[in-house]
């Protein structure tokens, strides 16, 4: 089973994000920041990270860059809703950092699961 660790600061996304990924058979473990993120990963890699970029703590951004140092293969699909600016602002940064794939908030069911299949194939 593939393994996903899904990271946002709103525990209602978490529920819902794990909701959609474990009905289509990801096993999923949550984190509610940046930095509880790379201690999940640092202690258990998972095969993707789907990660909120706008978070207290540290946020989707540094999370990316602190990663992708660490273990260049990692695989991140970021997601926002934007905050001050646009989303696609947040979105085309985290591109430029590492991640593989972004994804705008409010997320669409078949956009997401799409997206991870591909990261996972």
């Amino acid at each position: 089973m593939q393994r996903v660790l899904v990271i946002d600061d709103e525990p209602q996304i978490r529920s819902l994000l794990r909701l959609i990924l474990e009905r289509y058979g990801f096993e999923v473990e949550e984190a509610s920041d940046g930095m509880e993120g790379i201690k999940i990963y640092r202690q258990n890699p998972v095969d993707l990270i789907i990660s909120d970029l706008i978070m207290p703590n540290k946020d989707g951004i540094g999370m990316i860059i602190e990663l992708k140092k660490e273990f260049p293969d990692v695989k991140i699909i970021a997601m926002s809703g934007g905050g001050l600016n646009k989303p696609e602002g947040y979105l085309e940064g985290a591109k430029k950092l590492g991640a593989q794939r972004t994804l705008t908030k409010p997320i669409d069911r078949d956009e997401l699961l799409r997206a991870a299949k591909d990261m996972l194939n």
